[in-house]
């Protein structure tokens, strides 16, 4: 058996804890199936005093995450710190130039500063490997970086955040609101105290930052993607959605056109009841990749949680151990190609569109003629009038916006947006107009 790998992890929150963890429960069979034995040399973290039910005794503690880096006494360092930039970024560098292999769960990290990473890992000859920064214990990185390295991937998308998927699923199963499943999330540790990240669809944004670069074989875009995220889905779309044949789910997509320009976004998206994506509920993520030769496939787990991201950063772990080496994105950093950002002309699809509209002659009319400059099509319109307020007689008329539906037809979103900016200046509608895309997976 060769000797063994040195390991030293920054961080000792509930991954990082889970991490230690799960090298001794399984450090036997981890040392037969990799060869050598993986050995927690030393540690970093904030406070030492904590309890973290875990036993640390035999391992160093080092207080500064950069000497950790740096220590001579480790070969790979494993940052569960978290954060774009300050600790985590600092000791990444320090462990990728002095030679070290790098294990990291941190998503936002990578997604600012991914390629350059990846050049100096390349530069120095080791390993950078994220299997844990993006859907937990799903192996996506793996499957896009490996296993479908002989396919040209066209689309990818998926259920990227347990929060948002939690929150929607009680909205949808139990009639609650946002703002009531939002308050038992973060009851329930499944979002922070400002969960602004999580539901705004930033964390997801970051997420599908790296898939798409791995899908692609482009340079990490952040920025390029469109981000709507959940705070303003009311339990009234769930419930017509419901009544159309749809569910509401918050899906990152990314999608290559023939031109080879890219669309990425995130936001809330109605999916038929029937298609697979819509049955994910809970903190339970999925992705989908389509691609030429394998076609179709979902992979479907736990995407957050202290055991399921331990065990991807175990895994990356491993496949150091074991002598594995790839280069960081799936192909060498100097061979990625430029980012080529979608104009937003080439996606065209169908909308669900939330409008309260003044009870006026002529409200309707204007609305129809405003959708027919740009072309637009409508499948349906439904108008449900509001219930009469508790002291209104029983048989009044109501006098009020009434909020009205329309499905479109296959469509440019540009032109929607555009449609919908007039109708909004023409002044019919009480409030801004509203739309959630429809994908018929």
């Amino acid at each position: 058996m060769h000797a063994s790998l040195r390991l030293g992890i920054a961080g000792l929150g509930t991954v990082g804890a889970s991490v230690v963890r799960g090298l001794r429960a399984h450090g036997d069979e981890l040392a037969e199936r990799c060869g050598r034995r993986l050995v927690v040399r030393a540690v970093c973290a904030r406070d030492r005093t904590r309890d973290r039910g875990v036993d640390l005794s035999g391992i160093n503690w080092i207080q500064d995450p950069v000497r950790l880096a740096e220590s001579p006494d480790i070969d790979v360092f494993v940052e569960l710190i978290g954060g774009a930039s300050g600790p985590a970024e600092d000791s990444v560098r320090a462990a990728l130039a002095s030679g070290k292999h790098v294990v990291t769960a941190n998503k936002a990290l990578l997604a600012r500063h991914g390629v350059e990473l990846a050049r100096l890992a390349e530069k120095r000859g080791v390993s950078l490997n994220f299997e844990a920064a993006v859907a937990g214990g799903i192996p996506i990185i793996k499957t896009l970086r490996e296993s479908l390295a002989g396919n040209r991937v066209d689309r990818i998308f998926g259920i990227l955040n347990g929060t948002c998927n939690y929150i929607l699923t009680r909205m949808q199963n139990e009639r609650l609101s946002f703002d009531v499943c939002l308050k038992e999330a973060q009851r329930l540790g499944y979002a922070e105290t400002d969960p602004t990240f999580d539901v705004g669809g930033f964390d997801t944004a970051h997420k599908l930052a790296l898939l798409t670069s791995l899908a692609f074989g482009s340079e990490i875009d952040v920025d390029a993607i469109a981000i709507e995220g959940i705070t303003d889905v009311t339990l009234d779309d769930i419930e017509k959605a419901d009544e159309l044949g749809y569910r509401i789910k918050l899906l990152a997509i990314a999608e290559r056109a023939p031109s080879g320009a890219i669309t990425q976004r995130v936001h809330p998206t109605m999916v038929p009841k029937s298609s697979a994506i819509a049955r994910i509920d809970g903190v339970l993520n999925a992705v989908a990749v389509e691609a030429d030769f394998v076609g179709k496939l979902m992979l479907v787990g736990p995407g957050a949680g202290g055991d399921a991201t331990a065990s991807s950063v175990i895994g990356d772990v491993a496949d150091i151990a074991r002598g594995t080496a790839l280069s960081v994105m799936g192909k060498p950093a100097e061979h990625m190609t430029p980012y080529l950002k979608s104009n937003g002309a080439e996606h065209r699809g169908a909308y669900f569109v939330r409008l309260s509209v003044h009870d006026r002659p002529g409200a309707f009319a204007a609305i129809a003629a405003r959708m027919a400059e740009r072309e637009i099509s409508l499948e349906s319109i439904v108008q449900r009038a509001r219930r009469p307020s508790a002291d209104a007689p029983g048989d009044a008329a109501p006098t009020e916006a009434q909020p009205v539906i329309m499905l479109t037809y296959a469509t440019a979103e540009m032109d929607l947006r555009a449609a919908l900016d007039r109708v909004a200046a023409d002044g019919h509608v009480a409030s801004p107009p509203r739309f959630i895309r429809i994908e018929r997976f």
